[in-house]
């Protein structure tokens, strides 16, 4: 009769019960974290770009800026003309402005299953010197 009352294994039961959702929820709580890094880092892309492109002696071409956010993000995979795009506006006169904008995709996984794919975007718009 006391080994029915025994609760020894009870504590081991309920934890291998609760452990699957629990590395669940960490697990996404870091793939949360790493989505918010890879945006950071595109962010921060972008902002040299257009920095770049800004006081760029050869203002009249998008490549240093390009070339500035490529160097900036090299983890992201970001290409010049599809994933980046320099635009001035009106032209590329001294006073007029310049946005530079990527876009990059992040697959968020949980245990090797792709939960969702975040798209990433950022644009950033300075005054050409």
């Amino acid at each position: 009769m006391s080994r029915l009352r025994d609760e020894g294994g009870q504590a081991i039961v309920e934890f291998a019960l609760v452990l699957p959702i629990l590395l669940m929820v960490v697990t996404g709580i870091v793939q949360f974290g790493i989505a918010f890094n890879h945006y950071l880092t595109l962010t921060d892309a972008v902002r040299a770009g257009a920095r770049v492109a800004a006081v760029s002696s050869d203002a009249a071409s998008p490549t240093p800026a390009c070339n500035a956010v490529e160097a900036a993000a090299p983890t992201l995979g970001l290409v010049c003309g599809s994933t980046i795009q320099v635009t001035p506006s009106p032209d590329w006169s001294s006073g007029s402005t310049v946005t530079v904008s990527a876009s990059s995709n992040y697959t968020i996984s949980v245990f090797g299953l792709n939960v969702v794919t975040v798209p990433l975007s950022s644009s950033m718009s300075e005054r050409i010197e």
